[in-house]
């Protein structure tokens, strides 16, 4: 094959993902996309939706040999609706245990997942999916990359709760993200990325003794630097957003989930990818949540989706 086929599981069966599956793929796309999901729910999913396209079953003993780019390629996940938790879990995990096959085996290095209830999928054992895949890959080190071409953030902790972030925070791990994400950038976007770095506290500014921004951003961003990284920091983070400061990069770098996610989906809301940076294969995810709220009503926006396969296609 020319170009390798983008492998794609849907997550949570209750979300919105099949719902933008479908008006994503209308769009062209270089590369064969397969589905890791089951036949009978995509059927059913298709006659809600009224989207009308043939189902192309794939073997899995014989990957290449009908993948077809004008029909749902299909590997067939055997799955009984339930809203019971185990049961979806169960489901979700196969499906993603098939998927990490293939890309072990070699067959593809790009994938795409849905959103999923960590609580309930994950059961809370990962902080999240990224994490949860990285584990799978046996990957310590990578990063959260929230992705647009005008602008990407990265945290340096996930999903953490905020109680747990400032004694989570140190040298060491400053260093590996900015390392992480230089290198992603270098290697897959084709050059050197100017990186800004927030600081922790309000104003990079502490009533404690101890000021985190002062003993370990700073240090931190300074030996960076040192590595002919293009960083700078730490900044204000309630400043460094605004339109004359954040044209000045290409990726800013915060210290937790929504001291940059916030202030990003504002300005962009759902033109972004996730992006798993740091892995041995090409992982991207459609920036929003299982909205579970609009499940059913036909007026999601696949902007995100049809992002991910824009980036992943010719790759």
């Amino acid at each position: 094959m020319k170009f390798k086929p983008i492998l794609i599981v849907p997550g949570d069966p209750f979300s919105i993902f099949i719902e933008i599956f479908f008006k994503s793929f209308s769009k062209k796309y270089n590369s064969p996309i397969i589905l890791v999901y089951c036949k009978k729910d995509l059927i059913l999913q298709m006659k809600k939706f009224g989207f009308k396209m043939k189902i192309n079953l794939i073997d899995l003993n014989n990957l290449n040999k009908n993948l077809n780019n004008k029909k749902i390629n299909l590997i067939n996940v055997e799955f009984k609706r339930s809203k019971d938790q185990q049961i979806r879990s169960q489901y979700v995990k196969k499906c993603l245990q098939t998927a990490f096959k293939l890309i072990k085996n070699g067959y593809t290095h790009k994938f795409i997942n849905g959103p999923i209830d960590k609580k309930k999928i994950l059961n809370k054992k990962y902080l999240g999916m990224t994490e949860y895949i990285a584990s799978k890959f046996n990957q310590k080190n990578f990063a959260m990359l929230i992705y647009n071409k005008k602008l990407s953030v990265c945290p340096l902790t996930t999903h953490l709760p905020l109680k747990d972030v400032s004694k989570n925070i140190n040298q060491k791990l400053i260093i590996k993200k900015i390392k992480i994400i230089n290198q992603f950038y270098k290697d897959h976007l084709k050059f050197k990325p100017r990186i800004g770095v927030t600081g922790l506290n309000p104003h990079c500014e502490s009533i404690h003794k101890f000021n985190e921004d002062e003993n370990i951003v700073l240090p931190s961003i300074k030996k960076a630097a040192k590595m002919k990284i293009n960083v700078k920091g730490p900044f204000s983070a309630d400043t460094v957003f605004l339109k004359k400061n954040r044209v000045k990069f290409d990726i800013i770098i915060g210290m937790y989930h929504d001291q940059v996610l916030g202030p990003f989906k504002t300005l962009f809301e759902y033109d972004a990818i996730n992006i798993s940076t740091g892995m041995p294969f090409l992982r991207v995810t459609p920036d929003h949540g299982p909205n579970i709220k609009m499940i059913g009503k036909n007026k999601s926006d696949p902007i995100s989706l049809i992002k991910c396969f824009n980036f992943l296609d010719n790759r």
